[in-house]
């Protein structure tokens, strides 16, 4: 159907104080395929929307461009139906806030550049179509500890069928080794019992959970919504499930690595995890001679904290050295318990818990560094402790030491590069037989990934899916799974799995419960979506997918090899093969294509190129550059949004385009500006790096490294290599972008405007 275009600008929020709203309605009404344009004092009120509404069917609108205030405010308040397209035209933000000039001619410019891009936008666009198939809800829990259960027995309940898979013949995992926990009621100063057993029961005899005891994940094959598993435990048949939660927890640090704290000095120098197991046994005995200790020495941070050892805070093991010393106190009363700690961190109702225990006469507490740990002859364990808060050298003698050893997720393994840079290495080990190919599917697997890794993380193979980009979930540099843990703490890299628990940070039972819930939602969230064709975080709800025009492919592998959530896989000839389910809408495919054979129907080359060449150009003798700004949607424009709402200016000259993620800039739009007389294009994206902000993990980074072939195109057209800028934008640096674009517009003053502008 061809568009036919209404147009309504809005006259409130400082917008027809800033631009003659009369003579903007009368200059865009002139557009192409534009039935009507009208202006309203308040476009969100009850009203306008109504006169809309009307409009719509009595001119038979399919297309809707309202020019007022951000999109992010009142999301839903212009959403007219699946067959009216709605585009947002930031008049308020982008003009009437964030500019002020004498020049009127200049603000009506900018304002009608602003609604004609909005033009062209929704003239080239098409209502999207959702990919559906026929998909599983069910979901797969990898793990039988407190956190899987918990989160198996939240979908369960939620009424979707779950698998849960847990690899030793019981349920429970660490939890069933512990006998008390740390107190979870006011006044949050006593141990308290943990009620496994009813959890225990509530799992197995559910109608709506399988459980799959002394089981591993064999395999696990396709996309969300179509995922097959096959298990390791004589399981028959595989079956499908929509989305998958992996709980498979932690493991405790490596007490060999730890002889500097001791470990292996004495049989009576043991790690946190040992002395719950006493614990539970009823007795604390010294592993030397089988006697209750009379002391027992804790050292917290035991090759935590340390860049040679566990570089991080497992933040739950100085309450669980409170909870193992309270617990000695009660069951030895004249048992003297020496804790030692570089920092004890015991936060929010706990510090009522860490006070409990400071006033026990029997406790004492020292901060410290540990020198040498020694056996003396008596059977007794010295501690020798430096920088004390006493300012002198001390020795602890005790009959026990405790490490408090850190947690390390099961997803981490040693020695491994990430997942993007081990696929080729470890195919060609696999091919010269340096990796073992334990099993006839292992191989099967390879060919459907076509060569895919052997492991993302080097004996990782927990989930063991077909990805080409590895088999299991990319980590962090901790070993943690892949996360934008900031905004979205459960999301990973494979669309619809998700991490929860221990395995994803380290924390408490109370705190993996709470995890568990969010997992388990996520999870629903997923399965649902799916069944509708629609997305998933960051962009939820959209409709549109990828397609792609696979006669013009030259086989250059870039969108396979750089699409963040291995959403495409490839053919033996490198030909990309989409798995529509995986994918997260980012476009990072179609800014890595250059042929442009990617399109989405409401994101696609042409709409932004046609964008680019509705903006005014004036004449070179008018001396008035023309700087085009693309803007990551994600944390680069609502921190633009947020200077502007704080009355934040910068020059009149910039025109701003929004993408969804800068990873999806095909850098034709850059040859596309400069060649229609742009002076400078300036793009705004999310912060990289170890602890990136981007929304789809790799865009500033692609961003970055797509810079090259602009430099190239910059030598072609002869200009200048300063005529494009890349800067990274937190959400929280809102205040800086007015001073980058200005700086940008003193950097193109220095050379000069665009030789083909008029041409």
């Amino acid at each position: 159907m061809d568009p036919k275009v209404g147009i309504y600008i809005c006259k409130g929020c400082d917008i027809a104080k800033t631009v003659d709203v009369d003579k903007l309605v009368e200059e865009v009404g002139k557009g192409k395929n534009v039935a009507l344009c009208k202006s309203q004092d308040v476009m969100c009120a009850r009203e306008a929307v109504e006169q809309i509404k009307k409009d719509i069917e009595s001119e038979e609108l399919n297309r809707v461009v309202v020019g007022a205030c951000s999109p992010r405010v009142f999301p839903e308040l212009f959403e007219f139906g699946e067959n009216v397209l709605t585009e947002r035209v930031s008049l308020r933000e982008h003009v009437a806030w964030s500019h002020e000039t004498d020049d009127e001619e200049d603000m009506e410019m900018l304002a009608q550049d602003y609604v004609n891009m909005g033009l062209a936008r929704v003239n080239h666009t098409e209502p999207p179509e959702p990919f559906t198939a026929e998909t599983s809800k069910d979901v797969l829990v990898v793990g039988g500890g407190v956190g899987g259960m918990t989160a198996a027995k939240a979908v369960a309940d939620a009424g979707y069928k779950v698998h849960l898979v847990e690899k030793e013949d019981h349920l429970g995992g660490w939890a069933a080794k512990w006998t008390k926990v740390f107190p979870k009621t006011p006044p949050y100063d006593s141990l308290e019992d943990f009620d496994l057993s009813t959890l225990v029961q509530s799992v197995e005899s559910h109608d709506n959970i399988t459980v799959h005891k002394s089981a591993t994940v064999k395999r696990s094959k396709g996309q969300p919504g179509e995922f097959m598993v096959e298990l390791n435990n004589g399981t028959p048949e595989p079956f499908t499930v929509g989305s998958i939660i992996l709980a498979s927890g932690w493991k405790p640090y490596d007490p060999k690595k730890l002889g500097k704290w001791g470990y292996g000095v004495s049989p009576d120098v043991v790690t946190n995890v040992q002395m719950e197991e006493m614990m539970k046994s009823g007795e604390i005995k010294r592993p030397s001679d089988g006697k209750a200790p009379e002391s027992i020495a804790f050292i917290q941070c035991a090759g935590s904290r340390d860049k040679d050892y566990l570089p991080y805070c497992s933040s739950v093991c100085c309450r669980v050295s409170l909870k193992q010393a309270k617990y000695v106190r009660e069951k030895y009363p004249d048992a003297k318990v020496y804790i030692i700690y570089k920092d004890l961190r015991s936060p929010q109702q706990y510090e009522m818990f860490y006070q409990n225990a400071q006033a026990d006469e029997g406790t004492f507490f020292t901060k410290g560094e540990i020198g040498e740990v020694t056996s003396n002859g008596d059977g007794r364990v010295t501690v020798n402790v430096s920088e004390t808060l006493l300012g002198e050298d001390i020795q602890v003698k005790a009959d026990m030491v405790v490490l408090a050893t850190g947690m390390v997720p099961t997803t981490k393994v040693e020695g491994v590069k990430g997942d993007l840079d081990v696929m080729a290495e470890v195919a060609e080990m696999l091919d010269a037989g340096e990796i073992p190919k334990k099993e006839e599917e292992e191989e099967e697997a390879m060919e459907d990934g076509k060569k895919a890794a052997a492991g993302a993380e080097k004996g990782a193979r927990i989930l063991n899916l077909s990805y080409r980009q590895g088999t299991d979930l990319p980590t962090l540099k901790y070993g943690f799974p892949d996360s934008h843990f900031i905004c979205f703490p459960y999301e990973t890299r494979r669309t619809a799995v998700y991490a929860v628990g221990g395995v994803r940070s380290p924390m408490d039972l109370a705190s993996t419960i709470n995890d568990a819930y969010g997992a388990g939602l996520k999870a629903i969230q997923a399965v649902e979506s799916v069944a509708k064709g629609s997305a998933v975080h960051p962009r939820a709800g959209d409709l549109s997918y990828p397609e792609f025009f696979l006669q013009r492919c030259t086989q250059c592998k870039r969108c396979t090899e750089e699409c963040p959530f291995g959403a495409l896989d490839e053919d033996d000839k490198g030909t990309p093969k989409p798995n529509p389910f995986r994918c997260r809408r980012c476009g990072v495919c179609m800014g890595a294509c250059p042929e442009r054979i990617v399109t989405f129907k409401n994101y696609n080359i042409s709409m932004v190129s046609n964008m680019i060449k509705s903006i005014s150009m004036p004449d070179e003798f008018d001396e008035k550059p023309r700087i085009l700004a693309f803007v990551c949607e994600n944390d680069a424009m609502p921190a633009l949004e947020m200077a502007a709402s704080l009355r934040m200016k910068y020059n009149e000259m910039i025109r701003i385009i929004p993408l969804r993620c800068l990873g999806s800039m095909n850098t034709i739009w850059i040859g596309d500006a400069l060649s229609n007389g742009f002076d400078g294009v300036i793009l705004l994206g999310c912060r990289k790096g170890e602890d990136y902000q981007c929304h789809f993990v790799r865009g500033s980074e692609l961003a970055e490294y797509r810079m090259e072939n602009v430099r190239e195109k910059l030598k072609q057209l002869v200009l200048e290599e300063e005529r494009v800028e890349v800067h990274e934008v937190a959400i929280s640096e809102f205040h800086k972008i007015p001073k980058i674009f200005n700086d940008f517009l003193e950097t193109i003053d220095s050379v000069g405007l665009n030789p083909y502008k008029g041409m």
